[in-house]
């Protein structure tokens, strides 16, 4: 494959639909290949504004905004990094021309949990919980006397686990309305899903270019109201549930098709494997790989999008926690312990330029043993202060 030098006129272009601490993590591995780098986002000064040649900002919802600067950069490749964008613009783009990763359709697919679950579901016969779809309150009263209690509601389209919630009995029901109503995103709609008696759940990091598909080591996790706190690498399972969930993952995302980093999301029970969600990119709960893979995810998507091997070594075992600030700032400070960088542990500062309560601000990494790391990564992770 042949590099360029970026801000030339034969220079190969990524633009990032999205320009959050991921999309950060994606310039910078795009830039030390010599790709020219474009951030767009809804706000000035997002992480991935701070380290991209050249950055945007615009109504990431408007088709006519997000068209404008699409064409005027003419990005060799584009890849979205949120839900919250015009689908409308992408789909054009591609019509036009322009390289959607992984496509379009896709995007459209994934950005809405009733899209991918019904892809899933339906149209590939993929095992999933049993759910229902509602769009009022009545209507989710009637979802969690057909489905039972407790219960899962979340909006069809919200990221980072905004407005999520579980009912475990009936006088919740209007605090979960009300707060996936509250949630960004598109709130017009619900999924109410059957509570499966996990034992687990994992992240499933699915990497295909034009003639391979690989997985990094399953990624277990813990989330708070919805939202990722604490991931680790390898998450211990069996061999049948591990080929199942490598199958299903296949199964989808060539379904959806093109180039790029899947995060598939699974709930495990004993040998038994449900498919959860599905983004088609780099995922929170993979930041983890910064620190566990000679290539991280954001490594990955780059070399999957430009269509170059796939390999890696997985350094061992590690985890990532996430800080969340508690006090909102225009100007944030993080004050990080000494200790917090190891020879086997650092932390990465996103460098959001304004911080509020439960805003995520930062994460530590640790290489170690699991529950060693799992430890260490939540103990740097409320050490720091503000």
């Amino acid at each position: 494959m042949q590099f360029t030098t970026p801000l030339k006129s034969n220079s190969i272009k990524m633009m990032l639909i999205g320009s959050g601490e991921l999309g950060k993590e994606v310039v910078l591995e795009a830039a030390r290949l010599g790709i020219e780098t474009i951030a767009v986002d809804s706000y000035p000064n997002a992480p991935a504004h701070l380290v991209a040649n050249k950055s945007y900002v615009v109504n990431m919802k408007d088709k006519e905004e997000l068209l404008e600067v699409i064409r005027r950069e003419k990005p060799t490749y584009i890849l979205p990094e949120i839900e919250a964008l015009s689908i409308e613009a992408l789909l054009q783009a591609q019509n036009e021309g322009f390289y959607v990763i992984p496509n379009a359709q896709a995007v459209q697919k994934t950005m809405n949990r009733k899209n991918i679950r019904e892809f899933a579901a339906k149209e590939l016969g993929v095992k999933t919980s049993k759910y229902l779809f509602v769009k009022d309150l009545e209507g989710l009263q009637k979802a969690t006397e057909i489905l039972g209690l407790p219960c899962v509601v979340k909006p069809v389209m919200s990221s980072s686990g905004h407005g999520q919630s579980v009912i475990k009995e009936a006088h919740e029901i209007q605090r979960a309305w009300e707060k996936a109503k509250e949630a960004r995103g598109d709130a017009s709609e619900l999924i109410v899903e059957e509570f499966i008696k996990f034992d687990y759940e994992i992240t499933l990091l699915t990497v295909r270019n034009d003639t391979q598909t690989i997985f990094c080591e399953p990624i277990g996790h813990i989330q708070e109201d919805g939202d990722y706190v604490l991931s680790w690498q390898p998450m211990v399972m069996s061999e049948i549930a591990l080929k199942k969930a490598q199958e299903i993952a296949k199964k989808v995302t060539d379904g959806l098709g093109g180039r790029g980093l899947f995060g598939v999301e699974f709930f495990i029970k004993g040998d038994e494997v449900y498919f959860s969600e599905l983004s088609p990119r780099p995922h929170d709960t993979g930041m983890v790989t910064l620190i566990t893979q000679s290539q991280s995810e954001f490594a990955l998507h780059v070399r999957a999008v430009l269509n170059l091997p796939l390999d890696f070594t997985f350094y061992g075992e590690g985890a990532s926690g996430a800080y969340k600030s508690v006090s909102k700032s225009i100007s944030p400070t993080l004050d990080i312990p000494q200790s917090a960088f190891s020879k086997n542990s650092f932390v990465r500062v996103f460098g959001k330029p304004n911080s509020h309560a439960g805003r995520r601000m930062a994460v530590a990494l640790v290489l170690d043993e699991v529950e060693n790391a799992k430890k260490k990564a939540r103990e740097i992770a409320l050490s720091i202060k503000e």
